[in-house]
């Protein structure tokens, strides 16, 4: 009798450690990055979690500099794997962070902040002894950056902001949100709600950029999908409270903006009035007035291109970087 309990108690552990082995094993087949993943662990409001990040040698001669690039929140470092790809030609190192609350990096409870994330990049610089990068940024990555070279200029030999958001202050035109409610509308998503959101991203939609929305979308299947969806709530909440707008006068650093010229994103444009939607999210004019605050920055406009250039016109995007990094 007891020899039967206890094969039952084996055989439900048994049973339990696959469900989990699969179940994650699953998560991590879906996305597939394109090179090896280390982590670097972080001490925090009495938490410590992990950063996790790709880093590339040069492939070819090696220039001795190093690349740091930040992704939109919507993605994470993987969709940067054909920049990768020539910049590590071109000789670069590429350092290529998930931030905490993306990717494989993990997904800790706190207060989020662009200042903390920028102090998360710090001290990975630190840890891998690098001194000085040249940052790309997309999308949020854009504020990110944004705030990581104000505080740490001298760790900035170049700045490439890539359609960033927050090129306004969405506070203007967005209506609050209470975070309860950001929190119910990330539970409430769907593979066809990120999809239909990544199709704003383009003028036209083409079958390749499918494979955004699968890396997206795997958190629905994530065992972890609660945190996840609270911690895209929390960084909503980030994005919309803590504007960088108002202090691009202060970057001094070598600026190009590549700018899109089809993009009209708003983050919240959905809360947005209609009767004034229309008036923001104008990135060929957002693009001008921030050129205009960067000094000596350089702006390069790409027609019929919407939010991702260096996915929807790679060729045109690497045209840009490769002679904005060799001028």
């Amino acid at each position: 009798m007891e020899s039967s309990f206890c094969m039952r108690i084996n055989r439900f552990i048994l049973s339990a450690f696959l469900f989990l082995f699969f179940t994650f094993r699953s998560h991590a087949q879906e996305i597939q990055y394109p090179y090896s993943v280390h982590t670097f662990r972080i001490h925090q409001e009495n938490q410590t979690f992990r950063m996790a990040y790709m880093d590339v040698p040069p492939k070819g001669k090696s220039t001795g500099k190093t690349a740091l690039m930040f992704h939109g929140k919507n993605f994470n470092g993987i969709y940067w794997r054909e920049v990768i790809a020539f910049l590590s030609q071109a000789g670069y190192r590429v350092i290529v962070p998930d931030q905490v609350g993306w990717g494989k990096s993990d997904y800790p409870d706190l207060h989020y902040s662009f200042h903390a994330l920028a102090s998360n990049n710090q001290r990975l610089l630190d840890s891998l002894k690098i001194d000085q990068v040249t940052l790309f940024a997309h999308s949020m990555g854009g504020m990110l950056a944004t705030r990581f070279t104000l505080m740490f200029p001298e760790r900035v030999s170049q700045l490439i902001l890539e359609n960033p958001i927050g090129l306004e202050d969405y506070r203007i035109m967005v209506p609050y949100a209470p975070l309860r409610d950001l929190y119910k509308n990330e539970l409430s998503a769907t593979y066809e709600s990120y999809q239909k959101y990544q199709q704003s991203y383009y003028p036209q939609w083409k079958p390749e950029y499918e494979t955004w929305v699968k890396v997206q979308a795997a958190a629905l299947k994530d065992p972890r999908f609660k945190q996840i969806a609270w911690v895209n709530a929390l960084t909503y909440q980030m994005i919309y409270e803590q504007p960088v707008c108002y202090e691009f006068s202060r970057i001094r650093v070598p600026t190009l903006l590549i700018i899109g010229q089809e993009d009209r994103t708003i983050v919240g444009k959905n809360r947005v009035p209609k009767e004034i939607v229309g008036q923001y999210g104008q990135y060929p004019a957002l693009g001008k007035r921030t050129q205009q605050q960067i000094k000596g920055s350089t702006l390069v406009e790409l027609p019929g291109v919407g939010h991702i250039p260096h996915i929807q016109s790679l060729s045109e995007y690497k045209k840009a970087v490769l002679a904005f990094l060799n001028s």
